[in-house]
This record gives C-alpha cells, sequence and structure tokens, in this order.
C-alpha cells in the first residue's frame, strides 16, 4: 500500500498550547491536542503520528509532505539536530522511518498543506483529539 501524508503542528505561543494535524487523502484526518509544547515538539509528534499510522497499515511506501523546513532537512539529514529536547523525537522518527520500505520526506509551502493545518487548530481549539476516516 501506498500512502501520502500531510503533517503540521502548532503552538499557540512557544511553548503553548499545541496540537497537530495529520491528512492521509482519501483515508483518514487525525487531530490531535497535545497540551504545552514547543511549535517543534508539535512538528515532530505530527510526523510521528503518520509514521505510527503507516507502519500499522502496513505502508510499502510514504510520503510525507511538511511546512516545517526544519524537520524536514533534519529528517534529510540536511541540518544537525541540535536541540536536545527534541533528539529523543528525531531519533524516534528514523526508527519508524526504517520500518517503511520506502519513505520520502518533503517541504512544501504552507498554502499546500492547508488541510494538516486546519486539523492541528482544530485539536488546539478544542482541546481533543479526533480520527475522521473517509
Amino acid at each position: 500500500m501506498n500512502l501520502e501524508a500531510y503533517i503540521d503542528g502548532g503552538s499557540r505561543g512557544n511553548p503553548g498550547e499545541g496540537g497537530i494535524g495529520v491528512y492521509f487523502p482519501g483515508v483518514v484526518r487525525i487531530a490531535e491536542y497535545l497540551g504545552t509544547c514547543t511549535n517543534n515538539f508539535a512538528e515532530y509528534s505530527a510526523l510521528l503520528s503518520a509514521l505510527r499510522f503507516a507502519v500499522y497499515s502496513r505502508c510499502d511506501e510514504l510520503q510525507v509532505s511538511s511546512d516545517s523546513e526544519l524537520v524536514v532537512k533534519q529528517i534529510k539529514g540536511e541540518y544537525q539536530v541540535r536541540n536536545e529536547g527534541i533528539r529523543p523525537l528525531h531519533d524516534s522518527a528514523q526508527r519508524w522511518i526504517a520500518l517503511i520500505p520506502r519513505f520520502s520526506i518533503r517541504h512544501v509551502r504552507r498554502e499546500s498543506n492547508k488541510e494538516a493545518d486546519k486539523l492541528a487548530n482544530l485539536a488546539m481549539d478544542t482541546r481533543r483529539n479526533t480520527v475522521k476516516w473517509e
């Protein structure tokens, strides 16, 4: 199975109330409230949510799109992970990625990531987790 995921994480304040949005077109929409966190923690949490879903779905190929240039470049190895609070999330993401036969991640502009952004804002607005199957 091949999957495509759009991910976004955010916090209102840094740190502040955080949430994630993960959108698998035609499959599922995930909004998850995180509580107080940093923006980078939320962005990595969105990636981890997408990776777990893909692995548990026995996905053969996953393409992730994110508007977080930092996360994309750190996962690709183009930037070092200097923040010790983020390192465990990065390392966990790399372990999940290793379980997916074909994985790619790309940076997209915010306007190309509107669905994931809406889901992250829904989580922050309602302080609830939501999963909607399509």
